[in-house]
């Protein structure tokens, strides 16, 4: 039985490197300068989807910190703002939580040093819900009178917000402006015996989508929302279990993919074994589609799908559908590369590299007047003119948000000496936000929910625009079409039908989306 323990009187059990606060007094901080990753530019980084974030853990592990750095890396294209890792040793938790990259401070021997432990657990964060600040880097950690509890999440909860100020209300005191943070305080406030009990209850009370990771004392917990939004697989190394948002994290360490984790399913591991709970009534899957579209890496296979081999069919749908008469297809890369080719393929135009991206722009460049900021887009994307002067070009990109960056690639093509300029979108217009943890715009923000399509062809300058349809991208998936009934995959963004409540829109008080006070504060 996993019941209740009481807690340790010894505050030394926990080596925690968090941000000071008035639930950890005596933890040091160690963090690095947030002003070393966060001098953005809206120009170029304001026209994408956004990354949500990635989840890691392992059980049993001698290198359990190690490890878990190495499946960060792997994950690194899921959050580019923060990381974080929490380990146990079997006495005490350990915690390094940094802004920055992955490997900005965890490839360093000292810092993984400082984690020991055969069970840890780590998050890469894009921050889709509360500030870009230490207290919101993940996994966060609290002590409750069942010991300490560490947890990782990748989703965002559409009733977060309501359950927050609930909380607020009956005595909670919130040190973070995540949503994440509402899973502890839940998990605190249970009655239940058993942790896995309280576990489970907190999940029952939440809303949205959800792939968690979580350490206790004595165990490694994963669970995934009912719906199975967000992915969560399950592989195995040397015997230890591991959970990962994608297969790619367990490429990169050498594991075995066992499976992945089922929608609404709690996996329980401890020195005992695992136990699989399934504490919510069966629903139909609904997975994100943009995992597919966007998010996973193309060597990761979601849901039993290579994600390469799904953007190759979306770029072949897309040249069945909207083909147009040209010599050269060029994908803007490196995300459009996958359905450039598919779309190749089926077309049979030749396939050239027209646009050289290049990999070490980095995250700081200050662009001091707006003659430099028009530049800014050639810093990370160049024309390869010798492969599209002269040439009628069919531009292949995954998506479009706002359209500012397409408007300056389009303009490079034309300057570079392409003769026409077609532009082919491998997925359908994108008119309603998300709220499962994609950091999309409000729909007044969204190109294609403000413009009809001339008017999107006009703005970004191309001779002819076509976007692949909703029935099409679901052919890609290896379906006949959408079913309005029965949708198999999350696609509001394309659809605006959301699966699950979004209690938080529906509330008319207003809702704190920050700390007030603290919310400067790292």
């Amino acid at each position: 039985m996993d019941e209740i323990q009481s807690p340790s009187d010894d505050a030394d059990q926990y080596n925690l490197n968090l941000d000071p606060s008035p639930n950890f007094p005596n933890f040091e901080l160690r963090s690095s300068d947030p002003q070393n990753h966060y001098l953005l530019d809206s120009d170029l980084e304001g026209d994408t989807l956004r990354e949500e974030c990635g989840v890691f853990g392992i059980f049993g592990h001698p290198d359990a910190a190690a490890i878990t750095a190495l499946g960060l890396h792997a994950l690194q294209h899921r959050g580019q703002e923060a990381a974080g890792i929490v380990s146990f040793d079997g006495n005490r938790f350990h915690s390094e939580r940094r802004l920055g990259l992955v490997g900005d401070t965890f490839s360093r021997r000292a810092v993984i040093d400082r984690l020991p432990g055969n069970a840890a657990v780590g998050h890469v964060r894009y921050s889709t819900t509360g500030e870009t600040i230490l207290r919101n880097v993940q996994p966060l950690f609290a002590e409750l009178n069942a010991g300490g509890f560490a947890v990782g999440h990748n989703g965002n909860l559409t009733n977060g917000l309501t359950l927050r100020r609930e909380l607020v209300r009956n005595g909670a005191m919130m040190q973070s402006t995540t949503d994440t943070e509402v899973i502890l305080h839940l998990v605190a406030q249970s009655k239940r015996n058993r942790f896995i009990d309280r576990f489970i209850e907190a999940l029952r009370m939440i809303e949205g989508a959800y792939s968690l990771v979580s350490l206790t004392n004595k165990k490694l917990i994963g669970a995934r929302d009912p719906l199975g939004i967000r992915p969560l697989v399950l592989g195995e190394l040397d015997g230890c279990p591991i959970l990962a948002s994608e297969t790619c994290a367990l490429d990169i360490i050498g594991a075995k993919y066992v499976r992945d984790v089922n929608p609404g399913e709690v996996i329980v591991f401890d020195e005992h074994g695992s136990q699989s709970h399934k504490p919510h009534p069966p629903m139909p899957p609904r997975p994100c589609i943009f995992e597919y579209i966007y998010f996973s890496r193309p060597d990761s296979i979601v849901g039993g799908r290579s994600v390469y081999d799904v953007r190759k069919a979306m770029g072949a749908e897309l040249a069945c559908e909207s083909h147009v008469e040209a010599d050269v297809v060029v994908p803007v890369p490196d995300s459009g590369v996958p359905a450039a080719l598919g779309y190749s393929r089926e077309s049979g135009v030749p396939f050239e590299l027209g646009i050289i991206r290049n990999h070490y722009v980095g995250r700081t460049f200050i662009q001091p007047t707006q003659s430099v900021r028009e530049l800014g887009v050639r810093m990370k994307h160049s024309a390869n003119r010798a492969a599209i002067e002269g040439k009628r070009i069919i531009l292949i990109d995954d998506s479009l948000v706002r359209g500012t960056t397409s408007k300056k690639i389009v303009k490079m093509m034309r300057d570079a000496g392409a003769s026409e300029v077609h532009f082919r979108i491998a997925s359908p217009p994108i008119t309603h936000p998300d709220y499962y943890g994609i950091d999309t715009p409000d729909r007044a923000g969204l190109l294609a929910a403000t413009h009809n399509l001339e008017e999107m062809r006009q703005l970004i300058g191309a001779d002819t625009l076509a976007f692949l349809s909703v029935d099409g991208i679901y052919r890609a998936m290896g379906e006949p079409g959408r079913d309005p009934a029965h949708p198999k995959f999350t696609d509001h963004c394309f659809t605006g039908e959301y699966p699950t409540p979004l209690t938080d829109l529906t509330q008319t008080e207003a809702q704190p989306r920050q700390l007030s006070l603290l919310a400067e504060a790292s």
